[in-house]
């Protein structure tokens, strides 16, 4: 059973950058696709990006495109979620998880494994 923790989140003004790392244990993790989502105040968790067990694939919503950049290194059993360029409606609770498929998705009833998030708060 693959287990998930997230480091990386913190404090950042307006237009910084920050990389949220996932590492994950268990061998089993490179065949799995890996997703980032995110919850703020007061909303509901949102899917923010994926990437397929090879990492040849990705997928992002459409509020982080061209800012946030994912990706994965197998042998160190990690994903990461590159943030650039961010803004105070970044803030959130961000999450990895764990689809155990391969297949990148959106849908969150998709992942089977999820960390217990990092904090990422955005002041303007």
């Amino acid at each position: 059973q693959v287990q998930l923790v997230e480091s990386g989140g913190g404090l950042v003004q307006a237009g910084g950058s920050l990389r949220l790392s996932c590492a994950a244990s268990g061998r089993a993790f490179r065949s799995h696709a890996m997703g980032w989502f995110r919850q703020g105040p007061g909303k509901q968790r949102e899917f923010v990006a994926a990437i397929s067990w090879s990492g040849a694939n990705t997928n992002y919503a459409d509020s982080v495109k061209g800012r946030f950049t994912i990706s994965r290194d197998n042998p160190k059993n990690t994903v990461y979620l590159q943030m650039n360029s961010l803004k105070p409606e970044d803030t959130a609770v961000y999450y990895c998880a764990a689809e155990l498929t391969g297949r990148v998705t959106e849908l969150q009833s998709k992942y089977d494994i999820w960390g217990q998030g990092t904090q990422v708060t955005v002041s303007s």
